[in-house]
């Protein structure tokens, strides 16, 4: 089943459990792959990968939405926002820990041949196909820029 039949059974399920977060969540994400279905040249289907990019978006939308929140002192949006994310990342693959990524980016960095910060683009350039789905572009970023210093 793709995860768009997924999502609209998960709507009937929200709907029957008369839970609002949820639902509001999931006609959201229908919503978005409905346009992205419905977009020129998409031949009325969105594949999987896709959904997961678009889900990826609205999850990463909702922690700044949240970071906002919180830095302007609205506790209860930014608990609203953080509630939607949750809903979300029940669609997404799991996210790989901070070690799993070390270990991969060591061996992209071997594979690379880098050997200092000058090398960057080219160790990202692999790593966020590599990793695409499984953890966060600013994380990887992150985690490069500390291998290659050392």
């Amino acid at each position: 089943m793709e995860l768009f039949d997924i999502i609209s059974n998960d709507i009937k399920e929200a709907m029957k459990a008369k839970d609002k977060v949820a639902l509001d969540t999931l006609r959201n994400i229908k919503k978005v792959l409905l346009e992205a279905k419905t977009a020129p040249g998409a031949n009325d289907t969105v594949s999987d990968e896709t959904a997961i990019k678009l889900i990826q978006k609205l999850a990463k939308q909702g922690k700044e939405s949240a970071e906002l929140y919180s830095s302007q002192n609205r506790p209860e949006l930014a608990q609203e926002e953080l509630a939607q994310v949750a809903v979300m990342e029940k669609y997404l693959p799991k996210q790989l820990s901070e070690d799993e990524i070390k270990t991969v980016l060591a061996g992209i960095i071997e594979q690379t041949g880098a050997s200092g910060p000058q090398d960057m683009g080219k160790v990202m350039g692999v790593a966020t196909k590599q990793l695409a789905g499984k953890a966060e572009g600013k994380t990887i970023s992150a985690i490069v820029k500390q291998l290659l210093n050392n």
